[in-house]
């Protein structure tokens, strides 16, 4: 049972509408609510109050400096809670699950590219972006759509786990980091003997993950991964530092053959209040496998810009068109375009 100070300003928070609640002993709670951050009016958190939250999240305050977890209130609302501590306070961040998982269609996820993926016997899929860009809603969708269309063992290893899936036609074994293993690599390397079909990892943090990432997709299995990039280019190069001088040559030849495609994304705020999710993609195929491979990040680039295929999308087109449709205003989308001259171009039709 969480604390219950803290259960109220959750269930108040999140039934105003906030995607997040922030949290600091002694200092009044923050709410994230259409992308800003309000001050509710609650009065500040006392320590007793955020110890006792910290040992409930199974955290002694005294040994541990932060931790990904998750929680449930009343009513069986699941809740995604980092703790950490700031300038030696205890602090939290508080995030809702949503219990249903939405569509790709609901999302705006290129549903025709993501299914396709998805619906490989092996490879790699990567889907990218800053923290809170929807990245596990992304993955949560397609793999509901796989638990929908085939019949598949799918074993998830996630830090929380956020998205619960009730058996259909394929069938899920769901791991949580801390709960159920100990690391991302060990749970990634004992899935092997679990007789899997899709392994989703929840994020890629290092060589050792990455690796064995590359070598279940070699050997017959589709993994569908979270990478903290943004944009396909710095994707792919991300990926490639975390290989070692020894290994890069190697690792990126695998990753070549076996990288079935990457979608990278970011929310960004509508007039009307909502979100919108923004994506750029690409599809590796015979050219990009080489460049890949040679690790020719501007070759790639250039392939995603020049927009010549469904199969590949760079962000400065797809703002592009979001702001001409009005899904965005037009600074909102020059904010967010990598390059602001490439926006403006585009933007007023100059090729």
């Amino acid at each position: 049972m969480m604390n219950e100070t803290i259960e109220q300003l959750a269930e108040g928070a999140f039934e105003a509408g906030a995607t997040d609640l922030f949290l600091c002993q002694d200092q009044v709670p923050r709410i994230r609510l259409d992308d800003t951050i309000q001050i509710p009016g609650a009065s500040a958190v006392s320590y007793d109050t955020m110890r006792s939250f910290w040992e409930q999240c199974h955290a002694d305050p005294d040994h541990v400096h932060e931790l990904d977890t998750s929680h449930s209130i009343s009513g069986g609302r699941r809740l995604r809670v980092n703790l950490y501590k700031s300038l030696g306070l205890l602090s939290a961040v508080l995030r809702p699950i949503k219990e249903d998982i939405p569509t790709m269609e609901q999302l705006g996820v290129p549903e025709a590219l993501v299914t396709d993926w998805v619906s490989r016997k092996s490879g790699l899929v990567l889907v990218t972006g800053p923290t809170g860009s929807g990245k596990s809603t992304t993955l949560a969708s397609a793999l509901q759509w796989v638990n929908e269309h085939h019949a598949r063992h799918v074993i998830t290893i996630e830090d929380p786990i956020e998205y619960i899936f009730a058996n259909n036609l394929s069938y899920f074994s769901q791991r949580e980091l801390h709960a159920d293993t100990d690391s991302f690599s060990t749970a990634l390397r004992s899935s092997l003997r679990q007789s899997p079909d899709i392994i989703l990892l929840g994020e890629i943090r290092d060589q050792e993950t990455a690796k064995i990432a590359l070598q279940a997709a070699e050997t017959g299995h589709l993994v569908v991964a979270t990478l903290h990039s943004s944009g396909v280019t710095d994707s792919l190069e991300r990926l490639a530092n975390l290989f070692s001088p020894d290994d890069r040559e190697s690792s990126l030849k695998l990753l070549a053959q076996h990288l079935i495609g990457v979608l990278s994304q970011q929310l960004l705020p509508r007039p009307d209040g909502g979100l919108l999710l923004a994506v750029e993609h690409l599809q590796n195929e015979a050219a990009t496998r080489a460049w890949i491979h040679e690790n020719n990040h501007t070759a790639i680039a250039d392939h995603i810009n020049r927009g010549d295929s469904s199969l590949n999308c760079s962000f400065v087109r797809f703002l592009v068109a979001a702001a001409q449709q009005g899904y965005i205003t037009e600074q909102v989308a020059r904010q967010a375009a990598p390059n602001a001259q490439d926006f403006d171009r585009l933007f007023r039709g100059i090729s």
